[in-house]
């Protein structure tokens, strides 16, 4: 075994010589803990499903002529989207928490002084996750609505309430974890994993995997609907490069 003898020692050397049984029992109280919060965040928007579905339907009917309401074909219908409305609006109540069981299954194999970032990582997971969900229902999946009524224009719609829900959400979670990216970044440039000038030598294949990224996410196969995605995932990344020049750790990295 390998002793190292540089940088500060682990803050406790039973969770550095944690077992695979004590990583996955670990896990397993992360998971726990994470369900409980996802339950608690369910049952609170629960009662709140029916005004929460018709703030999230806005991106589609502010577009539908006056009258014209969303449909559904089974009798259970309705009862499965309240089910699923609250679901989603409880995985973004539950955010902090969710994200905090994340940072206190990594904390052990951090450093004393790396640890020194669980407040400021939690808050910024929280903040850009609800910015990157709200930047999908303001900006990005209206400008999908739009795009796929034009494309149909000629015929009648029928647009289902499953159909709607599955689509938003889609695009409403996707964006809201790509929103993660300059987190992401940012705490890897303070672990000293990566710098500024290696993200930017790379930034070519970083763009080729956003647009790849972004055609996974993308409701719709057409090149306009994916820049809608794929732009601000490309500012997202620059940004990440500003944090990780502001806040990473400096390291001489080697000439490519």
């Amino acid at each position: 075994m390998v002793i190292s003898t540089e940088g500060p020692s682990r803050l406790d050397n039973e969770l550095s010589r944690m077992s695979l049984v004590e990583h996955l029992d670990e896990l397993r109280k992360r998971l726990a803990v994470s369900f409980v919060a996802l339950f608690v965040g369910f049952l609170a928007c629960w009662y709140f499903a029916k005004p929460i579905f018709a703030w999230l339907s806005q991106p589609l009917t502010q577009f539908l002529p006056e009258g014209e309401k969303l449909a559904f074909t089974g009798l259970v219908d309705p009862f499965m989207l309240y089910i699923k409305v609250a679901a989603l609006a409880g995985v973004f109540l539950a955010s902090p928490v969710l994200l905090y069981q994340v940072w206190l299954f990594i904390a052990p194999a951090l450093y004393r002084h790396e640890r020194r970032v669980a407040i400021p990582f939690i808050v910024a997971t929280t903040v850009f996750f609800v910015a990157g969900g709200y930047f999908g229902w303001a900006v990005a999946f209206p400008m999908v609505c739009r795009f796929l009524l034009t494309v149909g224009s000629d015929f009648k719609q029928v647009i289902t309430v499953n159909e709607y829900f599955a689509m938003s959400s889609k695009v409403i979670l996707g964006l809201g974890v790509v929103f993660e990216l300059p987190v992401l970044i940012g705490f890897l440039a303070r672990l000293g994993v990566v710098g500024h000038r290696f993200l930017l030598r790379h930034f070519r294949w970083a763009v080729l995997a956003i647009f790849v990224i972004a055609a996974i996410i993308t409701p719709t196969p057409d090149i306009p609907t994916q820049c809608v995605f794929a732009l601000p995932m490309v500012g997202l990344y620059l940004l990440g490069v500003l944090v990780a020049w502001l806040f990473g750790k400096r390291v001489e990295e080697p000439a490519s």
